[in-house]
């Protein structure tokens, strides 16, 4: 009997997200950083075997909104608790649990199975630990809480035991060789958008879209043509850097990262571009793949 299913992985920004979903993958799919909202999409990765096919969802953490960007964000986390078969909710030892209050409701609510996943274990200690089991106890009475270290792998095969036994008896949903459901342009964006969240200070990086325009392929190599859109004239000074520098320590670092990702040998050009307001203007949005439609 064949077993598949969606499991979707939700939370609030920062408690390890991300590395997790990797972790489960055994892939580099989802961007990593120390930064706050470092997701913004809901990016799928696909763990296949003969008898089962896990399609795990990463999601952008969950925030109040405060501009068009964020919404659109949010959006994509509220959807991830309508379909899935196991929903992952995360947390770690540094929140405080109550908050995003509503958000937990609505985890509450969900009739697929909850595992509860207190990441940065190796933060903390085991009388903080227990009162933090059972104050999530009290808040997801139906959830199975599981202490975790996605830096660490610690309890990750634990975990991935437990979706297996939850997942319902189905078809696969994807081709067993498939590993993702986003392009190879998608993870080239993602790439620079993380060196430029390890680079920069403050709201540049979040003022940042990268689109790539160019991608052409052959046997040995792939030519990359990226360009970097800010929201302001003094955001792509800062971009660029004094002589090109800042620009340049960036592209090399993305090209390194890429070559790995890819197999192949990478040239990569990279242009900066402004383009005034794109986080909150809904055509922009839509035209940088933050739709749900």
């Amino acid at each position: 009997m064949h077993k598949a299913g969606f499991v979707n992985i939700v939370g609030n920004p920062n408690v390890g997200k991300s590395t997790l979903m990797n972790a489960f993958v055994g892939e580099r799919i989802s961007i990593a950083t120390f930064k706050a909202q470092t997701t913004r999409h809901r990016i799928m990765g696909i763990c296949n075997t003969p008898e089962m096919q896990i399609v795990f969802s990463d999601t952008p953490g969950v925030v109040k909104p405060s501009y068009k960007l964020q919404e659109n964000m949010l959006q994509f986390s509220t959807s991830a608790l309508t379909d899935a078969d196991v929903l992952i909710y995360v947390t770690d030892v540094i929140e405080k649990p109550e908050k995003n209050a509503d958000f937990i409701d609505k985890v509450r609510g969900q009739s697929a199975p909850v595992l509860l996943l207190i990441n940065k274990i190796d933060q903390s200690d085991q009388q903080k630990l227990g009162d933090l089991v059972t104050t999530w106890h009290d808040l997801l009475p139906d959830a199975e809480i599981i202490p975790v270290s996605a830096t660490n792998k610690f309890n990750v095969q634990h975990v991935l035991k437990r979706v297996e036994e939850l997942l319902p008896p189905s078809p696969p949903y994807f081709d067993k060789e498939q590993w993702t459901d986003k392009p190879a342009r998608f993870f080239v964006s993602e790439i620079l958008r993380e060196k430029i969240l390890l680079y920069y200070d403050k709201e540049i990086p979040y003022s940042v879209e990268v689109v790539v325009e160019q991608f052409k392929e052959d046997d040995k190599k792939i030519a990359i043509s990226a360009v970097i859109n800010v929201e302001r004239d003094s955001q792509k000074g800062i971009i660029i850097g004094k002589q090109g520098r800042a620009l340049k320590k960036v592209a090399t670092e993305a090209r390194r990262d890429l070559e790995k990702f890819f197999g192949k040998k990478i040239f990569l050009e990279t242009f900066v571009k402004v383009d005034k307001d794109w986080r909150s203007s809904s055509r922009e949005l839509k035209n940088f793949g933050y739709d749900l439609t």
